[in-house]
């Protein structure tokens, strides 16, 4: 989309149903751009400083933007923790770093304000204001009661904010920022020794995330606990154990369309066609967590099933491609039917599609087939 009003940029939009800018799909959009030719990595830096473009003095930077708006949904809506994540790659990609040194001081200033409001010291360990906020809109695994924002330590935020804190150290070596070099160092082995110490449980062979008023898990086999997978956090014998009992399994997550959001030996567990005002992360296929899950395989030596998936997965975007001339969200676990966003999520009743991160269904194939799974690597 073009550049004008709040957002300085031309800026990626996931398409169709969705005009606004969103955190991780445009992360996620701008990754895979990013793999396709040198050219294309602006993309990902004008998603960085579109928004951080819009941060406020305290460091707070909203998740949506439009043009007219920052768009605060379900309460302040901070960014998800990818901002550092997208300056890194960019400069991966494009091969220079010394774009960022302008904008450090803001990065750095975004960092604090996470620490300052979603982080609980007594765990170690930071939380979501509420599920809409995590991304995984309803997960049941988190919360959006009124009564209970800010109470989940969630194994998904700690992995993306963990991976903000490599980037960040990795960032300040290339830029010859020694002491935040090392402060950043010391916050991954804090964080990576907190996750494996708070929402690892062996008993269960998985992760799950925490409540912060008792300290007890939430024991929902949901998508969020699998995300430590991908940064490889848990052993390898823990890693396929969790991989085996539950995400390769068809009595939880594994169907014959792909892996499914939510178990479906969960009492939530349902496939309706929902998106407002949540988009629904209760059991239907998302090929953005599938891409998500195809790491974790490969980190952990599943190499066939991560081949079994990408062809799935495929399959599934292509057909709908080929029947509806786009593709969908989201897709039905039991039926692969395409589910949201239809036409009737649309104000004039005319089906528009989705493409933005399900493009990443391509590096799930290239991952799995050609070796070039290092998208997320760090």
């Amino acid at each position: 989309m073009p550049a004008g009003g709040l957002i300085k940029y031309d800026y990626l939009t996931p398409g169709g149903f969705y005009k606004q800018m969103w955190d991780w799909d445009g992360f996620f959009i701008g990754m895979h751009l990013a793999t396709r030719s040198e050219e294309n990595v602006k993309y990902l830096k004008w998603w960085a400083l579109n928004f951080l473009h819009t941060m406020d003095e305290e460091g707070y930077v909203c998740g949506c933007i439009s043009q007219k708006e920052l768009r605060q949904l379900s309460g302040k809506f901070s960014m998800k923790p990818f901002l550092a994540q997208g300056c890194y790659y960019a400069s991966v990609y494009s091969g220079e770093f010394e774009w960022i040194r302008p904008i450090y001081d803001k990065m750095k200033k975004v960092i604090a304000y996470r620490e300052k409001t979603q982080f609980d010291e007594k765990y170690g360990l930071f939380f979501w204001e509420n599920a809409m906020h995590s991304g995984a809109d309803n997960n049941p695994a988190i919360s959006n009661e009124e009564d209970d924002r800010n109470a989940i330590l969630a194994c998904d935020m700690n992995t993306f904010q963990l991976r903000e804190y490599v980037c960040m150290a990795k960032i300040c070596s290339e830029l010859g920022f020694t002491d935040d070099e090392q402060l950043y160092k010391k916050k991954v082995e804090n964080l990576n020794r907190a996750i494996n110490k708070q929402l690892w449980f062996a008993e269960s062979d998985s992760f799950f995330n925490i409540r912060r008023d008792t300290g007890k898990p939430v024991r929902r086999i949901s998508y969020s606990n699998f995300l430590p997978l991908v940064n490889t956090l848990a052993s390898v014998t823990n890693g396929k154990r969790m991989i085996k009992r539950y995400l390769w399994n068809s009595d939880h997550m594994l169907s014959d369309f792909g892996i499914r959001t939510l178990s479906k030996q969960d009492k939530d567990y349902n496939n309706e066609n929902t998106i407002i005002p949540y988009s629904n992360w209760q059991g239907p296929v998302w090929p953005i967590a599938n891409f998500l899950y195809s790491v974790a395989l490969k980190n952990y030596g599943f190499k066939q099933e991560a081949k079994h998936l990408a062809h799935t997965i495929s399959t599934l975007c292509l057909d709908d491609i080929r029947e509806c001339g786009s593709m969908h969200e989201n897709y039905h676990a039991e039926t692969g039917e395409p589910l949201a966003p239809a036409a009737e999520h649309s104000p004039d009743g005319i089906f528009r599609g989705i493409i933005g991160w399900n493009l990443l269904v391509q590096n799930m194939l290239e991952g799995a087939y050609n070796g070039k799974g290092a998208l997320l690597s760090i």
